[in-house]
């Protein structure tokens, strides 16, 4: 596909009211695509972004519905943003990370070749498992994954890589780590953290932030997902494509910017019985040379921007000239 060749074209989007579906749908919309977003808790009818929106229980969806949803829409790109997240139940996991990518790939394959849509399936960094300290994670990694999560993520993953070999789909699989920037879910630490600020409480208890993460803005992704569209099919046959920021940034930085950002007075405190946010190693660092390569795509925002976005996103407006780590004291351990 040329950079113009999305001009008109029809995208589904599974999952397009959630936090990267909504983007997604932007981005599709920027390029003049005709973007149909596909959602269980959305009303029908056409969106103020231009998107028209359909409201479909997904994990209820069988393979035959996926595949007249697909022919209906005349769909020539179709993005899976659609899953359970960290506060889902094991079962919802299962039937909404694993089950239906499993479904959509087949539903996918039951279409004549001449209407078969571009798959692009949001995949996930918690599939490749715990990392060691200062180590770059290649798609070539051995995934292990330590979560429910990440091994539901898999499952999905594995289920349109294998109807790539077995069924010729033309899908590529984009691994994403991180995402920040506006909206971002209170399940995350970002989220979290932005809640916290918006509300105005003086005092914000967390787990020991002692890991780094890898983070990308949420529109950096969704530009990354565009770019798998349009790419032509060689640059997508690699299979699997890693999407983020491309170094590991201490989560207590992460914290501090924030709190700084927003000059709000936040004491900070560490305490192990905290509730957590996702987890499953204390390192993550993605290589993303091959999305610089096959699609052509780098992460352009700053991890100030996404969290200045972020903060302004959840009715917080940043200081305009906020130092690089901020006042908010941290504590470890129980407050004395």
């Amino acid at each position: 596909m040329t950079r113009r060749a999305l001009e008109g074209r029809p995208v589904v989007v599974l999952g397009g009211t959630g936090f990267l579906g909504r983007h997604v749908c932007r981005a599709f919309a920027a390029e003049g695509a005709r973007v149909l977003r596909v959602s269980r808790a959305a009303p029908a009818g056409p969106d103020g972004d231009g998107c028209r929106t359909l409201s479909l229980d997904l994990a209820g969806a069988g393979r035959r519905d996926l595949a007249r949803l697909l022919a209906d829409a005349g769909a020539q790109v179709l993005v899976n943003a659609s899953g359970a997240v960290w506060a889902g139940s094991p079962e919802r996991m299962a039937a909404l990370n694993a089950d239906l990518p499993d479904r959509l790939a087949g539903a996918v394959a039951d279409l004549p070749a001449a209407d078969r849509p571009r798959l692009v399936q949001l995949g996930s960094a918690y599939e490749y498992g715990p990392a060691r300290h200062g180590t770059l994670t290649g798609e070539d990694c051995v995934p292990a994954p330590a979560t429910v999560y990440g091994r539901t993520k898999l499952r999905g993953s594995e289920a349109v890589l294998r109807a790539v070999r077995e069924d010729g789909a033309d899908a590529v699989v984009l691994r994403i780590s991180v995402a920040c920037g506006p909206g971002a879910p209170g399940t995350s630490l970002p989220g979290t953290v932005a809640g916290h600020l918006a509300a105005g409480r003086g005092e914000l208890r967390l787990a020991p932030l002692r890991a780094h993460r890898d983070l990308v803005d949420v529109r950096d992704v969704a530009a990354a997902v565009v770019a798998a569209a349009r790419a032509p099919a060689d640059a997508v046959a690699c299979g699997v494509v890693n999407i983020g920021g491309g170094r590991a940034v201490p989560v207590r930085r992460l914290v501090e910017l924030m709190i700084s950002l927003s000059g709000r007075p936040v004491r900070v405190v560490e305490e192990a019985d905290a509730p957590r946010t996702r987890s499953d190693s204390p390192w993550q660092r993605l290589d993303i040379s091959r999305a610089r390569r096959r699609l052509g795509w780098s992460p352009s925002r700053t991890l100030e921007e996404s969290l200045r976005d972020l903060l302004a996103a959840a009715g917080v407006p940043a200081e305009p000239r906020a130092a690089a780590a901020g006042p908010g004291r941290t504590d470890h351990g129980q407050p004395g």
